[in-house]
């Protein structure tokens, strides 16, 4: 992909850009249309974004984005995210019905995660722990939603088992697809990817104000990454 970005006239950077803003700008749409058709209280737009947005992270790494093109977007929400707390610029995706910095923290956790593994060339496990956020969060929230009929609260939030089945159920799908994507198939890859879902679930259930966006995908990299070099290099 990249030697295609740079055989056009423009800068590669400038097209990898644009791609990637003609993605969020279809992921914002599709929000859009459904948050004026859904209850003000429904989870559905937020999480189209939550979701959408963050496979961003996957364009990123398939069109070879520079480290610098990752922090600087990072930097870039996590302010319109500050700002959206106090002016009414993300109402679809701020209005959760309680106190909360998720948006931020997902921003920043995209921009750290892109600091570490980007120059590593290990790119691969920033995608997990974004990927880990969008997918098991978002399935989680709207499970838990819809079907939470067995409720439990820890730290002051109240979560659902069925929630917290879907989270550890959706990371695993995502760890081992990753993992075993780049370094096979095989036992090693299959158990790392179930501690790292195991790991991942406990801390999305400390999730007050939020601060599961940045813990899981954070914790969920981190682990994935010391579990590989330890077996697996």
């Amino acid at each position: 992909m990249q030697s295609l970005l740079t055989d056009g006239n423009l800068p590669p950077y400038l097209l990898q850009g644009m791609v990637i803003v003609i993605w969020l700008g279809l992921v914002g749409a599709v929000a859009a249309g459904v948050y004026r058709h859904t209850p003000t209280v429904s989870e559905i737009p937020r999480k189209i974004v939550h979701i959408g947005a963050g496979h961003v992270i996957l364009l990123a790494w398939w069109l070879e984005t520079p480290t610098w093109m990752g922090l600087a977007a990072s930097v870039v929400f996590s302010v319109v995210a500050l700002l959206s707390y106090r002016l009414p610029i993300l109402p679809g995706i701020n209005s959760v019905g309680r106190p909360s910095l998720g948006t931020f923290f997902y921003a920043v956790s995209v921009g750290v995660l892109t600091a570490v593994f980007w120059p590593l060339q290990q790119p691969e496990f920033a995608v997990l722990g974004v990927l880990t956020m969008t997918w098991g969060d978002g399935l989680a929230a709207l499970v838990g939603q819809a079907y939470g009929r067995h409720p439990y609260r820890l730290w002051g939030s109240t979560k659902s088992w069925e929630g917290s089945l879907t989270m550890g159920l959706a990371t695993f799908g995502v760890c081992s697809t990753i993992l075993c994507g780049v370094y096979g198939l095989g036992s090693i890859t299959l158990g790392i990817a179930a501690i790292v879902a195991i790991a991942a679930t406990g801390l999305e259930a400390f999730s007050k104000l939020g601060i599961d966006n940045l813990t899981v995908p954070l914790g969920s990299a981190a682990l994935a990454f010391g579990l590989i070099q330890e077996w697996l290099t």
